[in-house]
C-alpha cells in the first residue's frame, strides 16, 4: 500500500499560496525562493554551497529518476558532490519519480533528504 501524500503550502511574501505534495522530511523551512534549469546534476546542485540556506526549484520536469549516488571520493575530492552536505533549505519539484533506477544510485533523492532532515 502506498503512503498516503501530504499537501504542503508555499507561501511567498507577497502572500502568494501554492500548494503541493511533500517528499523527503517532512518540516517547515524558510527561505530565499531561486532556481536550477539545469537538465542533470541535481545531487550536485542540492550540495552546492551558492545554493546554502535557499529553496531550491529545479525548473526540468522529472527529477528522481536516476537516485542519489553515495559519498565517494576520488583524490581525495567527492565524485558526484559539490560538498560534503546537501546546502538547500528545500526543495521544489514539478514532478518527483519515486522510482529510480542508475548503477550508482545507493538511495532515492526522497531517502537522501529525509536523511539530511530537507525536503
Amino acid at each position: 500500500m502506498k503512503p498516503v501524500k501530504q499537501i504542503y503550502k508555499l507561501v511567498l511574501e507577497d502572500g502568494s499560496i501554492i500548494q503541493g505534495y511533500v517528499f523527503g522530511s517532512k518540516r517547515e523551512v524558510s527561505g530565499e525562493v531561486v532556481f536550477n534549469t539545469g537538465m542533470v546534476g541535481y545531487p550536485e546542485s542540492l550540495t552546492d554551497p551558492s545554493y546554502r540556506e535557499q529553496i531550491l526549484i529545479f525548473t526540468y520536469p522529472l527529477i528522481g529518476n536516476y537516485g542519489v549516488p553515495g559519498y565517494e571520493k576520488k583524490d581525495g575530492l567527492l565524485e558526484y558532490f559539490e560538498s560534503d552536505k546537501i546546502q538547500v533549505q528545500g526543495l521544489i519539484v514539478a514532478n518527483y519519480s519515486e522510482n529510480y533506477s542508475h548503477w550508482n544510485a545507493k538511495k532515492s533523492l526522497a531517502q537522501r533528504l529525509e536523511s539530511k532532515k530537507l525536503g
